[in-house]
């Protein structure tokens, strides 16, 4: 069998796709629990444990990003101005 290499990288990639992944869940789960919420005759929705649930903040559907790819970003853009000013200059 041939062994993967798990670079920083590829690690920070998979945890990123993951937490998305979790966030989506989680917005399904609140959507079902709301609407067990308001077709229910006996009140709001509860958890497992019956204590009831809070109402979830509407996302603004942005995407956290980490540290790392802020940085990888910030990085290209900073290569592209660097490009960007010196074609400029042989103008």
């Amino acid at each position: 069998m041939a062994q993967i290499q798990l670079t920083s990288d590829i690690l920070t990639a998979a945890l990123e796709g993951l937490q998305l992944q979790r966030r989506r869940v989680d917005d399904q789960i609140a959507q079902v629990r709301t609407a067990l919420g308001s077709s229910s005759q006996r009140g709001p929705a509860t958890s497992a444990s019956g204590t009831a649930s809070k109402p979830t903040a509407k996302k603004t559907g942005r995407r956290e990003l980490s540290a790392a790819a802020r940085e990888r970003i910030a990085e290209a853009q900073r290569k592209r101005w660097a490009a960007y000013r010196k074609e400029k200059q042989k103008a």
